[in-house]
């Protein structure tokens, strides 16, 4: 009998995790979660993590299961998905795995290439090119060298930017190009379910979502994590916007804006990302749940 792993994908702000609760319910199975912003235990509320709730509502795996100072990265969680879901398919033939972050999806549907060695000069120059001339420069240099991946990564992370940037640079190709090459044959089926919505709709869920997160208390969760902020983990939108008032930079009004304009700019890049895969059966965010369980029934059962 075939083991499949349903993959929920879409903007942030879009419903993925209600519509993966439901199906794990219906299933009743466990969901793998995919985003990378949440791994980490002390991000709760910037991240719009499930609440306990939801978490109490079907089995999570990878939810908060690291800690900010922790380094974790796309090849450890491929190795961990992977090792989870020999074990899950021994006791269900159905798993679901729910994200937005495209290059954490991809590394376990598709697999990882082997980048090459580089020199670890170009890491230092990079470094320090933007201590000395800021990331919009980085920014810059990779949209040159890198268009694809200019337009597909977090481009406000420095840590990717420099990670593309080197490799740009060492090997003479274009970074996008090692992550195309792959897709590793997998012993399961992949089912890929996209959520999607017009861009007015999309932008109006994340304004309401950024809007509920401060409510719940987002500056004081920044705040506690203040002291931190200069960690890899944190250079995440919700956060820096946040840590830029506390910083007196500017005020908290302006950085609640700044957190939408950003997560708007998430989302497109987002779908940036997946519009590029055609395995994925795209619905709109209101389409029944009956409707896409159908599909996915159709599916598995072919």
């Amino acid at each position: 009998m075939a083991n499949f792993l349903i993959c929920i994908v879409g903007p942030t702000a879009i419903g993925k995790t209600a519509l993966s609760i439901k199906l794990a319910q219906y299933f009743n199975t466990e969901i793998i979660s995919a985003d990378s912003r949440q791994f980490f235990k002390e991000m709760s509320i910037g991240t719009a993590a499930p609440s306990p709730d939801e978490l109490a509502s079907a089995k999570h795996h990878f939810i908060h299961h690291k800690s900010i100072d922790d380094n974790y990265n796309v090849g450890a969680f491929e190795k961990d998905v992977i090792s989870l879901l020999d074990e899950k398919f021994k006791e269900n033939s159905i798993m679901i795995m729910v994200g937005g972050s495209g290059l954490y999806l991809d590394a376990v549907t598709k697999g990882l290439d082997d980048f090459p060695d580089i020199d670890p000069h170009i890491r230092v120059e990079l470094n320090q090119k933007l201590e000395n001339q800021g990331l919009e420069s980085l920014q810059k240099q990779l949209e040159i060298l890198d268009k694809t991946s200019f337009d597909q990564i977090s481009i406000d992370n420095p840590h990717r930017v420099i990670r593309a940037l080197e490799i740009c640079m060492g090997a003479g190709k274009p970074y996008s190009s090692f992550l195309k090459a792959s897709n590793t044959k997998r012993d399961f089926d992949i089912i890929k379910i996209g959520l999607t919505a017009e861009r007015d709709d999309i932008y109006h869920r994340i304004n309401q979502r950024v809007d509920a997160m401060v409510a719940a208390g987002l500056v004081e969760e920044a705040t506690c994590l203040f002291p931190f902020k200069d960690l890899n983990a944190l250079n995440t939108v919700g956060y820096k916007e946040i840590f830029g008032f506390l910083e007196g930079a500017y005020s908290l009004d302006f950085a609640i804006s700044e957190i939408k304009k950003n997560s708007r700019r998430f989302a497109k890049r987002q779908l940036t990302w997946f519009r590029k895969d055609d395995s994925i059966k795209w619905f709109h965010y209101e389409t029944s749940t009956e409707d896409i369980i159908t599909h996915i029934k159709n599916k598995t059962t072919k």
